[in-house]
C-alpha cells in the first residue's frame, strides 16, 4: 500500500511547486529511487522538463518525457520520468502528483507525494485529495514547509 505525504509550501506560486518536485525528485534519485512526475498536462511537463535542467546550478538529473522511454531509453534506466496522463513504464518507486486530481495509477507506487501550494481553490483541491486517500485507508503524512 502507497505512503502518502503532503508536503504544503508557505509560498503561493506553481514555480515554487516545480521547484519543490525537483528538489524531491533529485532527493529520491539520489537515495537510488525511481521517480515519475505527474504533472497536470503537456504543457507542465514541458515547463518541468525545462526546470530539470536548471534548477540547481552545476547539477544534472536524469530525466525523460514518459512518452519518449521507449524510444530514447529502451532498457529503462532513466530514474526520472515525467508525464501527465498514462501510467509510466517500469516505474514503482515515487510518485509526485502535481496534477489537481489523484492519478488513476497511483497505487502501483511505494510513495506517493503530493505538493500543495496556491490560492484556496488550490488547498481546497489537495484537501479533496488527502480525503480520497484517507477514506481508503492509505497511510498518511502531512509536512508544513
Amino acid at each position: 500500500m502507497a505512503k502518502v505525504d503532503f508536503y504544503i509550501l508557505r509560498g503561493t506560486g506553481e514555480l515554487e511547486r516545480q521547484q519543490f518536485a525537483c528538489r524531491l525528485a533529485e532527493k529520491a534519485y539520489r537515495l537510488d529511487n525511481r521517480v515519475h512526475i505527474h504533472a497536470m498536462n503537456h504543457e507542465s511537463a514541458q515547463k518541468l522538463d525545462d526546470l530539470l535542467w536548471t534548477f540547481r546550478d552545476g547539477g544534472f538529473l536524469p530525466h525523460l518525457p514518459a512518452d519518449q522511454l521507449e524510444s530514447a531509453d529502451p532498457e529503462g534506466r532513466t530514474p526520472v520520468l515525467l508525464g501527465h496522463g498514462e501510467a509510466p513504464a517500469g516505474c514503482d518507486g515515487l510518485l509526485i502528483n502535481l496534477a489537481d486530481e489523484v492519478p488513476l495509477f497511483f497505487s502501483r507506487f511505494e510513495r506517493v507525494a503530493e505538493i500543495v501550494s496556491g490560492p484556496d481553490q488550490g488547498r481546497s483541491l489537495a484537501r479533496e485529495r488527502f480525503r480520497f486517500y484517507r477514506d481508503r485507508g492509505y497511510p498518511l503524512d502531512t509536512h508544513r514547509l
